[in-house]
Formats: C-alpha cells, sequence, structure tokens
C-alpha cells in the first residue's frame, strides 16, 4: 500500500466514513474541504489518487481536481457526489480529466473496485512516464557522449552553455526546466554533420571562409531535424534551431510557443555570453557589452547572468598526467594527441568515455603532457 489515496469532503462524518471503509486495503488520508485538499497536496503528494465531493464551500470539487491536475498530472482523480446530473459528469469528465463519476450512495465493494482500478491505471502512467524519461535520459547521454568524441570543442561549449542556462532556470524560478537544460547539452549537437577542422577555427576565433560559416550558421537546423522526432524532445528541437535568431520561430504546434520562445531567449543569452567569455572578457565585460545590445536579448536573462558564478570557485588548479586525470575534474587546456587531434576542449569535463579515450590516444598515439586540471577542493 505505498501509492497514497486523498479522500476530500467538507462532511466530517462522511469523511470518517471513508477513511473507515476504506483503511484496510488502502492507504487513505483525509481533507476537510478544497483548500485544505490542496495544502495536504502540496505538503505530503503527490497522491496516486484523489477522490473528492462535487458540491463543497468555497471551491468546488471540479475546481479542486483541476488544480490537482496541475500540481500533479499523473494523479487519478474520481468525483464523488449525490448529485447524480448528466450535465456535472459531462464536465467533470471532459473538463478535468475525471477518471470516473460515482453517485452517493456508492457501495464499498464499488468504490473499492473503482479505487483498484484508479491505482492500476496511476501505475500504469507512471510506468510509462518512467520508461519514456529513463529511455529520453539515455538518448541524452548518448548523444552528449558522441559529441564529446566527435566534437570535443563543440561538446565544451555546450557543457558551458548548460551551465548558464541550468543558472537562469533555477534564478528565474522556470518549471519543467529539464527541457532548457536538455536544450542546452544538444544545443551543439548540429555540430556532427561539420568537419572537425572548420569547427576548431569556429571555437578559436579563427577567421571562416563564406563557405564555412554558412556552414557553421546551419549547424541549429541540423540539431533540430536530429532530434525533432524523439519523443517529448519537439519544443526542445524547436528551442535548438532558433538559438541564434533574434526572434524565435514558431513551432508547428501552438502549445510550444512559449515554451519555445523562453528556451530560444536562454540559449541566445548563453551562447553569447560564453562566446565573449571565451574571447578573455570578464563576466562583467561581457555582461555590459551584452546590455549594449538590450533589444537581443531577454532582461531577465541578463539579470540572471550577473549572479552566475563560475565553477572555477570552487575548485583548484592541478598540473598532471593524463594517466592521473579521474572523472568530474575539469581540464584547464585544450589536450591533443602528439599528432596534433584534439582530445578534449578547455573546459570539459572528464567522464568515463574521456578516460577510455585518453587511455587508448596514450597506448597508441601518444599524448602531449602534462595537462592542467581543475580540482574540487578537498
Amino acid at each position: 500500500m505505498d501509492e497514497k489515496i486523498l479522500c476530500v469532503d467538507d462532511d466530517l462524518n462522511i469523511l470518517l466514513a471513508l477513511q473507515r471503509q476504506l483503511r484496510k486495503q488502502f492507504h487513505v488520508e483525509g481533507a476537510m474541504g478544497a483548500e485544505k485538499a490542496l495544502a495536504a497536496i502540496e505538503r505530503d503528494g503527490p497522491f496516486a489518487v484523489i477522490v473528492s465531493d462535487l458540491q463543497m464551500p468555497g471551491m468546488n470539487g471540479l475546481e479542486l481536481l483541476g488544480k490537482a491536475r496541475e500540481f500533479s498530472p499523473d494523479t487519478v482523480r474520481v468525483m464523488l457526489t449525490g448529485q447524480a446530473d448528466l450535465h456535472t459528469a459531462i464536465a467533470a469528465v471532459n473538463q478535468n480529466s475525471i477518471y470516473r463519476f460515482l453517485t452517493k450512495p456508492c457501495s464499498a465493494e464499488e468504490l473499492a473496485a473503482t479505487l483498484e482500478a484508479a491505482l492500476e491505471q496511476y501505475r500504469l502512467v507512471t510506468a510509462e512516464r518512467n520508461l519514456l524519461e529513463n529511455t529520453l535520459r539515455a538518448s541524452v547521454k548518448v548523444l552528449t557522449e558522441v559529441l564529446s568524441l566527435v566534437h570535443p570543442a563543440a561538446f565544451s561549449r555546450a557543457s558551458r552553455i548548460h551551465r548558464y542556462v541550468r543558472h537562469m532556470a533555477a534564478e528565474l524560478k522556470l518549471g519543467n526546466a529539464w527541457q532548457f537544460e536538455v536544450a542546452a547539452l544538444l544545443s551543439q549537437i548540429g555540430c556532427i554533420t561539420m568537419d572537425p577542422c572548420t569547427l576548431d577555427r569556429v571555437y578559436t576565433g579563427e577567421e571562416l571562409s563564406a563557405e564555412e560559416k554558412k556552414m557553421f550558421a546551419a549547424h541549429p537546423a541540423a540539431g533540430r531535424d536530429l532530434l525533432l522526432h524523439i519523443p517529448r524532445l519537439e519544443a526542445v528541437a524547436h528551442m535548438i534551431a532558433g538559438q541564434n535568431l533574434a526572434q524565435p520561430p514558431s513551432p508547428p504546434r501552438a502549445q510550444l510557443q512559449e515554451v519555445v520562445s523562453t528556451g530560444v531567449h536562454l540559449l541566445c543569452a548563453a551562447i553569447d555570453f560564453d562566446r565573449l567569455i571565451t574571447r578573455d572578457r570578464s563576466k562583467e565585460e561581457a555582461l555590459a557589452h551584452m546590455r549594449q545590445r538590450e533589444y537581443d536579448y531577454d532582461p531577465a536573462c541578463l539579470r540572471a547572468l550577473a549572479t552566475f558564478v563560475p565553477h572555477e570557485a570552487g575548485m583548484e588548479l592541478r598540473v598532471l598526467k593524463s594517466a592521473e586525470l579521474r572523472r568530474f575534474m575539469i581540464v584547464d587546456q585544450d589536450v591533443r594527441s602528439k599528432n596534433g587531434l584534439l582530445l578534449l576542449a578547455k573546459g570539459q569535463e572528464v567522464t568515463p568515455s574521456v578516460l577510455d579515450r585518453l587511455k587508448a590516444f596514450a597506448a597508441k598515439v601518444g599524448i602531449v603532457e602534462p595537462i592542467r586540471v581543475l580540482v574540487a577542493k578537498k
């Protein structure tokens, strides 16, 4: 009985009767009225199932279950009422995605059977979501690992952009921040279509030919096309496509427009901030430059970036051999093989796949050593 059920009614006697009736089979909690129910959801949630009376003073059951859906979309909602009104039932099911509509008096057997079915529905929904989230998480990890191996400089840039975006999303208290963080991590994924030598020149600030500029300008659209058909990444794909545009493009689905617009503003600010920082501007100089072009950025993003503290502040510099590198260290220089191939870009985090790659190159080609790294202070 790990899943919790919340029963809501403004009549204490009915509420106590429900709890007595159900407590042997289910983990049941009670709330007197909608306000106390919302407090319980915020304090003790999530609940697998909410069973609510319809007619209650202040906020009725339909309004309560609608708000409960905002707090916890996976919660299964059941309406229990003495008003067997057809229009009310239709509104309950259609407007608030009510799972079942029961009328009083409801037999113990019918209520128990409904709750068993509601719990099974909850398990199915959460199992599917967990599977999808785990699959999505693994997919993002694979894509970022591929980028780190194919184009270390692009991966290093994406890692820095991710830190800026994560900070801004936290400062601005944005909901569903995972979408913005994934967009940042995968913002450079389209670069896998580019020649590594060209990409190195991009990140070192060298002059590009017209054709190379055209190729680099196309990488956001290439990233969008790679991600567009991955479940739950549609908004992320459109954020990535708009990362270099002052005016975010409108996604095909109107309901994605607001979140995509927010994500594009975050990416634009983070990318330009990173470009200035990596060209030896201080944080203050970078922000001052960006404020001169205030119409290109959301002012809230610039205010959030002003409170960003670089990760170097909590780390110390060491000089090590490649065999001494460990997970979570940050390289403080470009790391190249003895034949000149870029293996790690400055600012890149050491991961298990990075260690495997360095070991292989050290054995076959050799690595330019020693290597400056940043290590967390003890």
